[in-house]
């Protein structure tokens, strides 16, 4: 086991994960090309940090089906509706998409929003969620749910940032790696706030 994920219990990282200096580490993130200048759609996801001896990271693989993301890593969430905050939202989004009972998390806080080149705000909501659980992904938003090792979050080599062109242009991005998924965009860059604030 790693000496970085087995020292942080679950007081440690719910203090880490309400601590004001720490969640001052994240990154305020900028648009990832969004330039239609429109308004911006508010989204929340839930970032589900999964209490085993070595703690994980919730992530789903989104169906090939899907309009839009589609086949991409994610994290449980979606649009916030009106009158909802976005714990609400995180909540109701995570129980239609993986099963999670709105009781389970124990919320503790937001990472900085995240504004995507496709026109969302999405607020991530922290929460920690302690196993047994018995999730079912609802078959048609989500083809998979799967866990990411904490331990890799706490390594200070990774994520990694690669380029590629969009929309007429150059961007960076951040890679985690992994063996079967490729983790990239907006999950990928709330990962890393997840990883400023816990390291």
């Amino acid at each position: 086991m790693s000496p970085a994920t087995t020292a942080l219990s679950a007081g440690d990282l719910a203090a880490r994960l309400t601590d004001p200096l720490r969640l001052a580490r994240a990154d305020a993130t900028e648009t990832e090309g969004w330039d239609s200048g429109g308004p911006l759609r508010d989204a929340a996801v839930l970032v589900p940090l999964v209490l085993h001896p070595e703690p994980t990271v919730l992530l789903t693989l989104r169906t090939t089906k899907l309009s839009s993301h589609a086949g991409q890593v994610a994290f449980p969430g979606g649009r916030i509706e009106s009158g909802e905050s976005p714990e609400q939202a995180a909540l109701r989004e995570s129980w239609e998409e993986v099963g999670l009972g709105p009781a389970l998390p124990q919320v503790l806080g937001r990472l900085p929003d995240h504004l995507t080149g496709t026109g969302f705000r999405i607020t991530p909501v922290l929460a920690l969620l302690r196993p047994p659980l018995q999730l079912i992904p609802e078959p048609g938003e989500v083809e998979l749910i799967f866990e990411y090792p904490l331990s890799r979050l706490l390594d200070p080599a990774l994520p990694q940032q690669q380029k590629a062109r969009f929309r007429g242009a150059e961007r960076a991005f951040w890679v985690w790696p992994h063996e079967r998924h490729y983790v990239w965009g907006a999950t990928a860059a709330i990962l890393r706030n997840l990883a400023l604030v816990l390291r």
